[in-house]
């Protein structure tokens, strides 16, 4: 069965040692490669990964253009990249525009890094922009090593999101929430056409009951299979999604469909 990582991470070269010593610091997790592409490489050919999405963040407004040309420069046929922008930018929907441009597919948002609550009046243009160009958009969603007090991406706050700007598809990481759960089967497992979780990271978080509740709840047909590598061993989410009473058309779903329908990757005839 293909796989395709609709959540991976990667740095520039120059940067990657740096930032992944880091961020390991601060999250106590050790990471499973160096942060660079040809190491994600590395990942994906270790664990029968066909294909995989980085999500670059801007963790400062004058990060973005570098960043985005720096994410259109790697991509080929299997890599693939979203762009990002920074909410305190003044150029953040021209910055939109130019992602689309450069080929980007969509757009990732870090509301602990880039200290904003996803239903904030001033996203709404965000939103509506990156909708306008046929784009997604890619939210961490719930807790973050880096949280400090209380959480801004939380799953009410996304409810309210989804529910202004239908137009625009929402792909909220860690199953809607990391260490949220609950809050996802109460305000949005189910109850939106326009929103899709993916399961990075969570193998050793959840519970495997609400897992599958979570699943079902929303529908196979909007999970996305993920691993947040480097900060976990994508064989670790492939064997908990295998691990499910899920069919073989529901895994096939999460584990490549849905991404390749997301990112309009057409399917091979042979």
């Amino acid at each position: 069965m293909r796989i395709f990582d609709f959540h991976t991470h990667a740095f520039v070269d120059s940067i990657a040692e740096k930032a992944i010593s880091s961020l390991s610091a601060t999250s106590g997790i050790e990471p499973y490669t160096d942060g660079t592409v040809s190491g994600l490489r590395e990942a994906m050919s270790r664990n029968n990964i066909d294909g995989a999405l980085i999500l670059p963040v801007a963790t400062k407004p004058s990060q973005q253009q570098n960043i985005n040309n720096w994410a259109a420069s790697v991509m080929d046929d299997n890599i693939r990249c979203c762009g990002t922008i920074h909410p305190d930018a003044e150029d953040a929907l021209e910055e939109i525009q130019r992602i689309s441009k450069l080929g980007l597919h969509g757009v990732k948002l870090h509301s602990e890094y880039q200290f904003f609550c996803p239903d904030e009046e001033r996203m709404m243009p965000v939103y509506r922009k990156i909708a306008e160009l046929g784009m997604f958009a890619v939210f961490h969603g719930g807790w973050d090593p880096v949280t400090v007090g209380e959480v801004r991406g939380t799953p009410e706050r996304f409810a309210k999101a989804a529910a202004e700007v239908p137009e625009l598809t929402f792909v909220i990481a860690h199953l809607g929430g990391m260490n949220c759960w609950d809050d996802v089967e109460k305000y949005l497992a189910g109850r939106f056409e326009n929103v899709y979780f993916d399961v990075s990271v969570i193998a050793r978080y959840i519970d495997k009951a609400q897992l599958l509740r979570i699943i079902r709840q929303n529908g196979a047909d909007k999970i996305l299979f993920g691993s947040d590598c480097p900060w976990d061993n994508p064989g670790n989410e492939a064997e908990m999604i295998n691990s499910l009473p899920l069919s073989d058309e529901e895994k096939e779903l999460i584990f490549h469909s849905n991404a390749e329908r997301l990112l309009k990757i057409k399917k091979s005839t042979n």
